[in-house]
C-alpha cells in the first residue's frame, strides 16, 4: 500500500520504500512496507506501541539496516551502493557523508549536557563541516531565534524545560541544513502544557517547505498539518491517504480501534 501527497512536488520522491522489512532475531518488526514521501510533504506515521513506526524511521537513516527490501532518499539507496543486481553496504563513512542530509528529533532530547544551548547547535557544523566559530554561531542564533529561545543561548539543558530542550534539540537538527527531518515522537516526553511550542516549531517548519515525516500521537496535529497520514500495525501499513479523510473515515476495523482508543 502506498501513501503519497494529492500534489507531488518535484519530479521524485525524497523518501521510498520498497518492501522493507526489519527483523531483531525472530521478532519481525517491518514485515513489508511499501511508501513514499513527496518533497515538501508532511507525512505523518501513527499506530500502537510496538507496530514498527520508530523503527522504520530509524532504517530511513541506517541507524538501523533493514534486512529486506531497500529505501531511498532522495533517490539515493540508503546505506548500500548497488552493481549489477548487487547490494554493497557502505563504509561507515559514506554512511556518515549521507546522514548529514538528514536530521532526526529523538523522544529525548540528547543534548550535550555540558554545552550550552548555543554550543550544542554550533557543534555538528564545526566538527562534521569544518565550518568557522563565527559561521555557525551565527546561524544557530538566527536557529535559536526561530525556536523562540534567543534569550537561552548560554543556558544549558539543565536550566531548560523540557519543551525548551526539545526546541534547541529541533534547532540543533536544522544547523546542518538538511533536505528532510525525521521527527520521532517529539512531544511525548512533554508535559502536557509544554507540548504546543514544540508543535508550533514543526507547523513553522512544514510552512517553510520542509519535507518531514513525524511519528506522532498528536492527532490535532496530525490532521491541521499533516499532507499524508499512515496507520501501522504489527509491522504492517493498515491505512493511509489523507490525514482528514484517514481519522475523520477510516476505513479498517483495527483503525477505527485504534482512533476510538486516542480521540
Amino acid at each position: 500500500m502506498t501513501a503519497t501527497a494529492k500534489t507531488t512536488h518535484g519530479s521524485g520522491a525524497m523518501v521510498k520504500a520498497e518492501a522493507v522489512h526489519k527483523s531483531f532475531g525472530a521478532a519481525h518488526v517491518l514485515k513489508g512496507i511499501d511508501l513514499e514521501v513527496a518533497p515538501r510533504e508532511v507525512f505523518c506515521l501513527i499506530g500502537p506501541s510496538g507496530s514498527g513506526k520508530s523503527t522504520f524511521l530509524r532504517c530511513i537513516n541506517h541507524l538501523e539496516q533493514v534486512s529486506a527490501g531497500r529505501l531511498y532518499v532522495d533517490g539515493e539507496l540508503v546505506g548500500y551502493r548497488q552493481k549489477g543486481d548487487k547490494l554493497y553496504e557502505l563504509r561507515d563513512s559514506e554512511v556518515a557523508l549521507k546522514r548529514r542530509d538528514i536530521g532526526m528529533v529523538f523522544q529525548r532530547f540528547n543534548l550535550f549536557p555540558h554545552m550550552t544551548a548555543i554550543e550544542n547547535i554550533m557543534e555538528a557544523p564545526m566538527q562534521v563541516r569544518r565550518e568557522p566559530k563565527a559561521v555557525a554561531r551565527a546561524r544557530a542564533e538566527k536557529l535559536l531565534d526561530r525556536v523562540g529561545l534567543a534569550d537561552k543561548a548560554n543556558g544549558y539543558p539543565s536550566q531548560l524545560s523540557g519543551g525548551q530542550q526539545q526546541r534547541v534539540a529541533i534547532a540543533r537538527a536544522l544547523a546542518m541544513e538538511p533536505k528532510l527531518m525525521l521527527f520521532d515522537e517529539p512531544t511525548s516526553a512533554l508535559d502536557p502544557e509544554l507540548v504546543g511550542d514544540v508543535l508550533d516549531v514543526m507547523r513553522d517548519l512544514a510552512e517553510s517547505g520542509m519535507t518531514m515525516i513525524v511519528v506522532t500521537h498528536e492527532m490535532g496535529f496530525a490532521r491541521e498539518v499533516g499532507d499524508a497520514l499512515v496507520f501501522m500495525d504489527d509491522g504492517v501499513v493498515v491505512e493511509s491517504g489523507h490525514p482528514r479523510d484517514v481519522l475523520t473515515n477510516p476505513q479498517h476495523e483495527r483503525t477505527k480501534s485504534f482512533l476510538s482508543k486516542v480521540l
